[in-house]
C-alpha cells in the first residue's frame, strides 16, 4: 500500500517513508491510497483475541511494508503486560442503556494519546532504519494538553530520536503542565508559549515547511518527523480501538456481529474521530459519527453548515485539550470526501490561512451531512454531566462529559436509540479542579493540585492513578516560555545548533 499527500496527489510514498517524514514537504498530511476492506468473517476472527493480537491483524492491512515480525515487534512492545492498567488496554464498559463507554486512558500517561504514542517510537524506528538510517530523527509535538506527555513518555530515551514540545503555557491543566515539566529522559525538551494551541501547532507546521531549517537540521545529521496526528503513525493506531471496541461488544453480547453502532468522539483536533470514519471506511458497521465539541464549537458548526471559520472568539475552557480552532486531521477527511481532489484542498487550505475560514462544495456538505452530527456543550453543562453520570455510578473527565452531553442530547433530539460507544479520552484526575466543583463542595482558597487530588478521592472514593499521585514528588526539569515568533530559535537552542 502507498501513501499520498492530501495537497500533491504526484507524491507516491510507503508507510514507512510516510512514518518517518510525518508531514509532506508541501504541507499536506499523508493518507492512504486506498482504504482496505474488512469483512464480518474477518471482525468474527477477532472476538475472543487479546488487543495485541487484534492490533497486529488489523495494521497489517495499511503498514505492508513492514514484515509480520517488524509488527510483532512493534505492537507487543507498545502493548505489553504492565504497560496498562487493564490487561484489555481498552475497556469497554455499559454505564446507561445504549450508552458504552471506551476507557482509552488506562496507559502510562492516563489520556487516550498513549493508545498510539506508545506505538508510534516502535513503528518510527523501524521505519527510520529502512528510510533515513544515518539521520537522528527529531520529534516536534505541539500539545493541547495530552499529547505532549504521552509523546515525551513514548520516545523518551529512544535511541537515534530526540524530541521537543510546545505547549500553550496558560492553555493545559495544573497535571498536564506538570507531568510535562517534570519528564525524564536524556533526549526530551518542553517549551511553553505565550499564545493558544492553535499559535503552537501552526508554528509547528511552519518550522517543518521551512526549507532553510530543514536544510539547516540536515548540515546536523537530523531530520524532523511528528508525534502529532498529522503523521499517519499517530493515527493508524487508533483505528484499532473502534474495531477492537466492536468485536468487545459482540463478546459480551450486547451486539451480534452486523449490528450498526453509532460512535461518539470528543474532538478537538478531529483525529480521534476520523480514526471512527476509516473505521467505519473499511466496513465497520457504524450508523453514525457523533463529534462532540466544548465551547469552542468550530466543528460543529463545519459539520452542520459546511462552513469552517476560525473567526471567532476563542474560550479557555475546562476540557482544554478540546479548545482548539484549527482542526489539521480535516483535511484528510476533506480530500477523500472530495474525490481526492487535491487542488480542491490546496484551495480550501490557501483560503483558511488567508482568510480563517472556507466552504465547501454542495456535494462534500451533502456526505459530510450524511456521515456526521454533531454538537457541543459550554462549561457549566459539563459539569451538569460529570454530576449527573457520577450519581449513576461512573466518574467522567471533562472532555468525556462533554461527549456523553453531546450524546444524550442528539437521542432526545433524534430517539436513536442504537448501541453507542463513547470515546472516554482522559482519567478525570488529569482535570481534578474541574471535576472536583462538579461532584463535590467548593474548593478551599489555596487548595493546590495534589490537595485537590486528595479532596478528589475522599468524595468519589475513585483512586488516583500513581503516576499521577506521584508527580508531587517529582523534580521540575522545564521552565522555558516563549514568544509564538521564537520557536525557531528555541528549537536550535534545544538541539544546540547555532
Amino acid at each position: 500500500m502507498l501513501y499520498t499527500s492530501t495537497r500533491n496527489k504526484e507524491i507516491h510514498v510507503s508507510s514507512c517513508e510516510a512514518i518517518a517524514r510525518g508531514i509532506s514537504e508541501d504541507g499536506g498530511l499523508f493518507v492512504p491510497e486506498e482504504i482496505p476492506a474488512i469483512s464480518p468473517e474477518f471482525i468474527e476472527s477477532l472476538v475472543g483475541l487479546d488487543y495485541i493480537s487484534r492490533a497486529k491483524k488489523v495494521l497489517s492491512l495499511y503498514l505492508t511494508d513492514f514484515t509480520e515480525e517488524e509488527i510483532d515487534y512493534c505492537v507487543s512492545g507498545a502493548y505489553k503486560k504492565g504497560k496498562f492498567s487493564s490487561d484489555k488496554v481498552a475497556c469497554v464498559k455499559k454505564i446507561a442503556d445504549g450508552a458504552n463507554v471506551l476507557e482509552l486512558w488506562r496507559g502510562p500517561t492516563c489520556a487516550f494519546k498513549d493508545m498510539a504514542l506508545q506505538l508510534l517510537p516502535y513503528l518510527l524506528t523501524v521505519a527510520a532504519k529502512k528510510t533515513v538510517a544515518d539521520k537522528t530523527i527529531v520529534i516536534l509535538v505541539a500539545t493541547s494538553g495530552d499529547t505532549g506527555k504521552a509523546a515525551l513518555e513514548g520516545f523518551k530515551d529512544v535511541p537515534g530520536t530526540k524530541i521537543m514540545v510546545f505547549y500553550p503555557n496558560d492553555g493545559v491543566s495544573p497535571m498536564q503542565k506538570l507531568q510535562m515539566a517534570t519528564q525524564q529522559g536524556d533526549n526530551v525538551c518542553v517549551c511553553a508559549i505565550n499564545g493558544n494551541f492553535d499559535d503552537a501547532q501552526s508554528g509547528v507546521k511552519k518550522i517543518f515547511t521551512d526549507k532553510a531549517v530543514a536544510e539547516k537540521l540536515n548540515e546536523n545529521g537530523m531530520m524532523f518527523s511528528s508525534a502529532n496526528s498529522i503523521n499517519w503513525g499517530r493515527l493508524v493506531p487508533q483505528i484499532v480501538y473502534y474495531i477492537s471496541a466492536y468485536a468487545d461488544l459482540i463478546e459480551n453480547g450486547t451486539i451480534q456481529n452486523g449490528d450498526e453502532i453509532n460512535v461518539v468522539v470528543p474532538t478537538g483536533n478531529f483525529g480521534n474521530i476520523l480514526a471512527a470514519y476509516y473505521a467505519k471506511r473499511m466496513g465497520l458497521p457504524v450508523k453514525k459519527l457523533i463529534c462532540a465539541s466544548n465551547a469552542n464549537n468550530v466543528l460543529t458548526d463545519f459539520l452542520k453548515t459546511g462552513t469552517y471559520d476560525k473567526n471567532r472568539k476563542f474560550f479557555t475552557t475546562t476540557s482544554p485539550s478540546m479548545d482548539i480552532l484549527i482542526s489539521s486531521n480535516l483535511e484528510r477527511l476533506l480530500f477523500h470526501l472530495s474525490g481526492e481532489d487535491d487542488s480542491v484542498i490546496r484551495e480550501w487550505m490557501g483560503e483558511l490561512a488567508q482568510d480563517g475560514k472556507y466552504t465547501v462544495s454542495d456535494a462534500v456538505k451533502a456526505q459530510v451531512l450524511d456521515l456526521f452530527e454533531a454538537g457541543y456543550c459550554d462549561d457549566k453543562a459539563t459539569a451538569e454531566t460529570i454530576a449527573s453520570v457520577f450519581k449513576g455510578g461512573y466518574l467522567s473527565d471533562t472532555h468525556t462529559a462533554v461527549a456523553l452531553r453531546v450524546y444524550e442530547d442528539y437521542v432526545k433530539a433524534t430517539g436513536d436509540k442504537t448501541e453507542t460507544v463513547v470515546a472516554s479520552t482522559a482519567n478525570p484526575y488529569k482535570f481534578s479542579a474541574a471535576v472536583l466543583k462538579a461532584v463535590g463542595d467548593s474548593i478551599p482558597e489555596g487548595a493546590d493540585e495534589f490537595e485537590q487530588v486528595k479532596l478528589l478521592v475522599n468524595e468519589t472514593g475513585e483512586p488516583c492513578p500513581p503516576q499521577l499521585a506521584d508527580l508531587k514528588s517529582k523534580t521540575v526539569r522545564f521552565k522555558d516560555c516563549c514568544e509564538k515568533d521564537e520557536m525557531i530559535t528555541k528549537v536550535y537552542e534545544m538541539l544546540g545548533i547555532n
